[in-house]
C-alpha cells in the first residue's frame, strides 16, 4: 500500500495543509468502519475518494465535519483540532460547507431564503448584502431565476444546485461533497457535476465522495481509493486510472471500467 501521508501538491503549494487527518478509528458497534486513517488535503486541492459501498468513504467524509464522531486519532482544520461539542464546532462547521447526497434544502422557504439564512445568522450579514451575495452564487450555478420558488418546484438537479450556492454562500475553507449526484436522475447528474468542475478551476478546496469516474479525472488532484475501511490507495486521477496498485483498485477499475 502507498503511504497516503502526503498530499501530492495541489495548488496550495508547500503551505501547511488545510486538512490533516491523523490515525483515524472509527466503530459502530462491532463493526469497524475507519481503520487508522491518515492522510491530508492542501489547500486549493480537489480529493475524491472513491471505492465500493461499504468502504467508509461517507463515514469519513461526515467526520471531517464532526457529524460522525472518531473513536481515536485526531482530524485538524486549519490547524485546529475538532471541537467535540459548543459554540467552537458551529464556528468549526461554517468553515466547513457540506452538500449531502439528499439536498436538505428547507421546503417552506425560497431557494433564496435557502441561501441567506445561515450568513445572515451565522455570519451576521444584512439581509440587502447576504441577498445580494445569494444571487451572485445562484447566477454563479445556473438558478438565479428560480430564486423566489420553493424547492419542490425545482427539479432534482437544480436543487442540489441550490444546495452547493447554499454552502458556497458561508465563504468556507473547504466543501464536503458526500455522493453530490447519486440521488439523481442520470440527465440531471451533468449540470451538478459542471458545477462541480467550476468550483475545482476556482481553487476551491473539496473533497467529494462520488462514484463519477468522470469527475475524477477531470477535476480530482488526487485520488483516494478506500476499501474495508482503509485508504489503500492515493495517486494523481492519470496514475490510478491508467496504472493502479493494488490488488483491490485493480479489481475495482475492472468492474467499473467494464460497462
Amino acid at each position: 500500500m502507498d503511504s497516503p501521508a502526503t498530499p501530492i501538491r495541489g495548488t496550495g503549494g508547500a503551505a501547511a495543509p488545510l486538512v490533516v487527518i491523523d490515525h483515524v478509528d472509527k466503530h459502530f458497534g462491532d463493526l469497524h468502519v475507519l481503520r487508522d486513517i491518515t492522510t491530508s488535503v492542501a489547500r486549493g486541492e480537489v480529493v475524491v475518494v472513491i471505492g465500493p459501498s461499504g468502504s467508509g468513504k461517507s463515514t469519513l467524509c461526515r467526520a471531517i465535519n464532526r457529524l460522525e464522531t472518531i473513536d481515536s486519532g485526531s482530524i485538524t482544520i486549519d490547524g485546529k483540532e475538532l471541537p467535540s461539542e459548543g459554540r467552537e464546532l458551529a464556528t468549526l462547521r461554517a468553515d466547513v460547507g457540506m452538500v449531502f447526497q439528499s439536498f436538505n434544502l428547507f421546503a417552506h422557504k425560497t431557494v433564496l431564503e435557502n441561501v441567506t439564512l445561515a450568513p445572515m445568522r451565522v455570519r451576521k450579514l444584512s439581509k440587502k448584502d447576504a441577498e445580494k451575495r445569494g444571487m451572485e452564487l445562484l447566477d454563479r450555478v445556473g438558478v438565479a431565476n428560480q430564486a423566489k420558488k420553493l424547492p419542490a418546484q425545482l427539479s432534482g438537479g437544480q436543487q442540489q444546485r441550490v444546495a452547493i450556492a447554499r454552502s458556497l454562500a458561508m465563504d468556507p475553507k473547504l466543501i464536503l461533497l458526500d455522493e453530490p449526484t447519486s440521488a439523481l436522475d442520470p440527465e440531471m447528474i451533468n449540470e451538478v457535476l459542471d458545477v462541480m468542475v467550476g468550483l475545482a478551476r476556482d481553487g476551491m478546496t473539496m473533497i467529494v465522495v462520488t462514484h463519477e469516474m468522470g469527475f475524477a479525472r477531470k477535476a480530482a488532484d488526487r485520488v483516494v481509493f478506500m476499501a474495508d475501511g482503509r485508504i489503500e490507495e492515493e495517486a494523481t486521477p492519470e496514475e490510478f486510472f491508467s496504472n493502479p496498485k493494488s490488488p483491490r483498485a485493480k479489481d475495482f477499475l475492472s468492474k467499473i471500467l467494464a460497462h
